[in-house]
Parts: C-alpha cells; sequence; structure tokens
C-alpha cells in the first residue's frame, strides 16, 4: 500500500488538567481531592477529551498522568491515543510521585516520527520538552513545552529550548508556556529560534472564563499558517488551541 503523503497538517495543544473538569476557582479547593483520588467523571470527561483531539494529526498534551492512583492507574496518553485513532504516542514523565501521581507531557500523532527525544528542562524537577521529528533531517520537527510558573525559570528553560530550535528548518512549538505573547520569555523564545505566532489573540486560561493567554503555538517563519484558533471545549482548566499548516514542496510527512 502505497504511503499517504501529508502537505496540509492540523495541530492540536491541550493541557487537559489529568481529565479533572474545573469550572470555577473555588473548584481549586472543593474538588482538589480529585488530584489525588480516582473518581467517575475523570473517565467520563477524558472521553470527551477524546473527541476533541480525534479531529487533529498531531496532538500535543501537558498535564496528563501515565498511570497512577488519581487515574485509576490508567496511561492517559495512551488511552486517548487508542479512542482518539492515533497509531502512534509518546508519553514523558516529567515529576514520579509514586503511586500518587505521574506528572507527562504526551504527545498523539497519526503520522510516523522519524525520531523522538525528551529533554528535561533548566529548573525545578518537573518541566521537561518533547521533541517529534518528521521526515528525517530537513523535516518538520514538533516541540511540546510545558514551562514553569515562575519567570526566572521560564527564562532559563526558553533559552535551552532555543538553542536546540535554532538551527532546524522547519519547526512548529505548542503548550502551556504560562506567560504571555509580549512576555519577555515568549520574545526571546521567538527571536532565537526564529518563530512566529499565528494571530489568534484569544485567551486560553482560565477555561470558564478566559482573562489570560498562556497556551500558545509558534512556528517557523518559513511555515504557511491558517485558521489558528481558540476552541471553546471548556473541559480542562485550559481551552484547547489549533492551526493548520502547509508544508512545503519536498517536506512531507508520511502516515
Amino acid at each position: 500500500m502505497k504511503k499517504k503523503e501529508y502537505q496540509r497538517i492540523s495541530l492540536l495543544s491541550y493541557n487537559i488538567q489529568t481529565g479533572v473538569d474545573t469550572q470555577h476557582f473555588r473548584q481549586y479547593v472543593t474538588q482538589s481531592w480529585k488530584h489525588v483520588l480516582p473518581h467517575r467523571e475523570r473517565q467520563l470527561n477524558l472521553d470527551r477529551i477524546a473527541s476533541v483531539v480525534g479531529e487533529y494529526d498531531i496532538v500535543g498534551l501537558q498535564e496528563v498522568d501515565s498511570g497512577s492512583l488519581r487515574s485509576g492507574f490508567l496511561d492517559q496518553t495512551e488511552y486517548l491515543a487508542h479512542r482518539g485513532g492515533f497509531p502512534f504516542w509518546y508519553k514523558q514523565v516529567n515529576r514520579k510521585l509514586g503511586k500518587l501521581a505521574q506528572h507527562s507531557n504526551g504527545v498523539l500523532s497519526r503520522m510516523k516520527p522519524s525520531h523522538i527525544s525528551e529533554h528535561k528542562l533548566p529548573g525545578l524537577p518537573g518541566r521537561g520538552a518533547i521533541f517529534c521529528e518528521f521526515g528525517g533531517s530537513g523535516g518538520v520537527t514538533v516541540c511540546i513545552l510545558h514551562l514553569a510558573l515562575g519567570r526566572r525559570a521560564r527564562l532559563r528553560q526558553v533559552q535551552y529550548v532555543s538553542e536546540l530550535l535554532s538551527d532546524l528548518p522547519y519547526v512548529v512549538v505548542l503548550g502551556d508556556l504560562n506567560c504571555g505573547g509580549d512576555s519577555r520569555e515568549m520574545q526571546l523564545l521567538m527571536h532565537r529560534a526564529n518563530l512566529w505566532e499565528p494571530g489568534c489573540n484569544m485567551s486560553t486560561f482560565p477555561s470558564w472564563r478566559p482573562k489570560k493567554k498562556i497556551d500558545h503555538i509558534l512556528v517557523s517563519e518559513s511555515l504557511i499558517v491558517e485558521n489558528a484558533r481558540v476552541l471553546d471545549y471548556p473541559l480542562s482548566d485550559h481551552l484547547p488551541i489549533g492551526i493548520d499548516i502547509h508544508l512545503p514542496d519536498g517536506v512531507g510527512m508520511a502516515a
């Protein structure tokens, strides 16, 4: 069977808060137990999230649990891959708390990556990045990020990441960056890695009344982007964001 060549790719970034459906600030307190113990609503919400991510070719996930007490020992990245019909998936466990929690990033893909690497980010343990290469050298690199809450740590992290990305021809960076587009961290990352952010200025956090845009998708200046959007699916405390990219002639991503 001839491989399908993708020239237009849809990408999504989603901080899923381990499947917890937070709808108000007070629930961070009143429903804090959901971040420690399993509950039936989490599974139902994961199925709703699977129906959203299943519409895309590549999905970057943040705040995923990789199999602990709170998730019913379910690897959420693998579960969403199966439910969403993704043949390829990868998880990066960044903070291991034994049976209590397995904090992770994840990636789901309809195309087979030619190479995957993971990186621990500078600062306190618990933050990481996944680099997925498609099409070999000269192809597209998709980087899934979840940056720190503190500005000083974020600056160190974007300096580290930008060095890894600076010489790559086609890059997409997506994730929860915990800072706005006009922040020093974002400007540094875009300048050093030759990236730009497509023009969707809608806020993503908190999902029930968005006031801040802290979830981002950045792309190389050489890539053409369509339909940058924030999706109105408040299934987490973040809203998901998506874009479509057109690959240049000669750059293919085969499934």
